[in-house]
């Protein structure tokens, strides 16, 4: 315990650089220009590491299409679009993301994807899909968000405001270790430096026990580690959960 304080308050003491240009609101206009060109590499080497977990977690989305057969889905926090070839043919699209500067990652993302129908993208965070009317979603999607987000319960509120009654909720997230485990230690000790470069990404959100909480008729919840085993990101949670 000791050890987990002074490794975090020597990295603290490494980051007042950073912290001295977020004060002066630098850093957060430099790195969310900076953010989408680190997302595009690191993304396509996530997708290669839980391609099967994805292509079985987003294999039932037909099920929730509403009476008309099509399915409407919304993700939050797009970002490059890395999850658009797991969706279905035919399926209409809306996008959010915070960011704006995105937005060419996730052009052509679509470009290469013409399988989906976009209806809309929107700069929003997942707190504010005041653009989104109510109940109007089959499906909402959020894949690595929920660890930055600034109110997770708040995101899952507006989630369950634009799903349209049975729809669903489909989620993969990295979340806390075990609190006993040399991982969750690890977890602690990085985050200082990790939220800045991870653009507010934190790396031991409780994020299960926010969907355990959050008023969902159904949860279908498991949680899996990815490799490799030992960086601090490796514990998930996948599943999706039903209005």
């Amino acid at each position: 315990m000791l050890l987990g304080i002074f490794l975090q308050r020597c990295m603290q003491l490494l980051l007042l650089p950073l912290h001295a240009l977020a004060c002066l609101g630098l850093w957060d206009s430099f790195y969310k220009k900076v953010f989408p060109y680190v997302m595009a590499k690191v993304t396509l080497i996530y997708n290669r590491k839980v391609y099967r977990q994805k292509q079985e977690l987003f294999s039932n989305l037909r099920k929730f299409a509403g009476p008309s057969g099509q399915l409407t889905l919304l993700e939050i926090g797009t970002g490059t679009g890395t999850n658009f070839s797991f969706y279905p043919a035919g399926c209409r699209l809306t996008c959010t993301d915070p960011n704006p500067h995105f937005q060419k990652f996730l052009l052509k993302s679509l470009s290469e994807n013409r399988h989906l129908q976009l209806e809309r993208s929107v700069v929003a965070s997942g707190e504010d899909l005041h653009q989104i009317p109510d109940g109007a979603m089959d499906v909402v999607v959020c894949t690595l968000v929920l660890c930055s987000v600034t109110n997770i319960q708040k995101v899952l509120l507006e989630v369950l405001r634009v799903l349209r009654l049975g729809g669903a909720f489909y989620f993969l997230e990295h979340v806390a270790a075990d609190h006993s485990s040399w991982t969750y230690f690890w977890q602690k000790v990085c985050d200082p430096v990790w939220k800045y470069f991870g653009d507010g990404c934190s790396l031991s959100r409780e994020t299960q026990k926010e969907l355990e909480k959050t008023n969902f008729s159904e949860l279908n919840l498991r949680r899996i580690r990815v490799k490799p085993y030992w960086i601090p990101t490796s514990p998930h949670i996948i599943g999706y959960a039903v209005k």
